[in-house]
């Protein structure tokens, strides 16, 4: 059976604008400069078998949840992880959801009721805006990063009653910037806002332990909500939604994308664990990444790339490479030599914000980086 017309018409645009999205397998090695796997833990061998012998160690099948933790699927190691969780985070408590956009689709559609309002960065994630249009709240973006404008927008709703719930991340996954928290927290505490902050990219990245851009600010105490997402840096399925015993409480009772769903099997929620416990513990991997950090953006500037990438000091530096057509000639190019790096196009990105993405890892190695750098450069000079 065919498509409706008003469908395939919605298909042919993004045809016609180079811009359709295709599953893809790559059948061929290149060096990662595209996953989100910032320590390599999705691809250790030590994780996966530590949390298998976890199971083994505590009498646990491995096999998969039998309906939602409500009902069936709440093993006793939920228990374990939740409380693991809090404690590494200084949270009371922590809940876990079976991914990011699950636990930001069900923090915003149950969270702000009617009559409260919802302020969120224009940049924010999908899953931050769809749980938003979910909810029975007003909302407005602010511009990007501008404390000036979120309190603006602040002090024109505060002449209504209602509460007033502040949405932004730590990392953006587009752009890898940072919000300013320092003046983000002192103007949220001046109006009786509540903070709630996406550290889905900063979790492995920021802190000593790599506990996240907040907590390494101690700022923990100051935030409302904290939602981390552990397929990235912790390299495995799930996330976790940080806060209070009674925002825990309502969260089980409420949100829909934790009631009504299938609990994670027992070995995703082990290995969440052993996964936690390995960052505790490997210290060295996170200075190794930082360390790679410091020397994409040094090499960056050394080759006078620095105008073209958005200033980030996370694993994601964007290239700005306006058009999708050129953006992906280029991330072409440099996928031929062996780097795989991806283009992200409009309508992902606004349009003439087009970007070649590199996420850097633990695992890169100084002359990787070198490497495709200074490709990349050799590219743009000759366009």
């Amino acid at each position: 059976m065919k498509l409706p017309k008003s469908l395939q018409e919605k298909l042919n645009k993004r045809i016609a604008n180079n811009a359709l999205r295709q599953l893809t397998t790559q059948s061929i090695s290149r060096i990662d400069f595209s996953s989100n796997d910032y320590l390599g833990f999705a691809q250790s061998e030590t994780i996966f078998n530590q949390a298998h012998q976890y199971l083994l160690d505590n009498n646990i099948k491995s096999n998969g949840a039998t309906g939602s933790r409500l009902i069936s699927g709440n093993h006793s190691l939920y228990n374990d992880a939740e409380n693991y969780i809090a404690q590494f985070h200084n949270s009371e408590s922590a809940l876990i959801f079976n991914s990011g956009y699950d636990a930001n689709v069900g923090f915003f559609s149950a969270i702000p009721q009617r009559n409260d309002f919802i302020l969120y960065d224009e940049l924010c994630h999908a899953s931050i805006r769809d749980g938003i249009q979910m909810s029975h709240a007003k909302s407005f973006k602010f511009s990007h990063n501008n404390i000036h404008d979120l309190e603006e927008k602040i002090i024109k709703l505060k002449a209504h009653s209602g509460t007033i719930y502040i949405a932004t991340e730590s990392v953006f996954s587009m752009d890898g910037d940072v919000p300013n928290f320092e003046k983000m927290i002192q103007v949220v505490e001046k109006h009786n806002c509540y903070l709630i902050v996406d550290e889905a990219h900063a979790l492995g990245v920021f802190g000593e332990k790599g506990e996240g851009l907040i907590q390494s600010l101690g700022f923990q105490d100051k935030v409302f909500a904290r939602i981390m997402t552990y397929g990235k840096g912790l390299g495995c399925h799930g996330a976790a939604i940080l806060g209070s015993h009674e925002l825990r409480t309502y969260l089980v009772n409420f949100a829909r994308s934790f009631i009504y769903t299938t609990g994670l099997s027992p070995h995703s929620v082990a290995t969440i664990l052993v996964a936690y416990k390995e960052l505790s513990s490997n210290i060295s991997v996170i200075k190794q990444l930082n360390s790679n950090i410091d020397f994409f953006n040094q090499t960056k500037n050394e080759l006078n790339l620095t105008n073209v990438f958005v200033t980030s000091n996370s694993t994601i530096q964007c290239a700005i490479v306006p058009g999708n057509e050129k953006v992906k000639s280029i991330a072409k190019q440099l996928q031929e030599k062996g780097f795989d790096v991806k283009p992200i196009l409009s309508p992902t990105v606004s349009e003439g914000q087009e970007r070649l993405r590199f996420c850097l890892h633990s695992f890169n190695k100084k002359e990787e980086i070198t490497q495709v750098l200074f490709l990349l450069s050799t590219i743009i000079n000759n366009e």
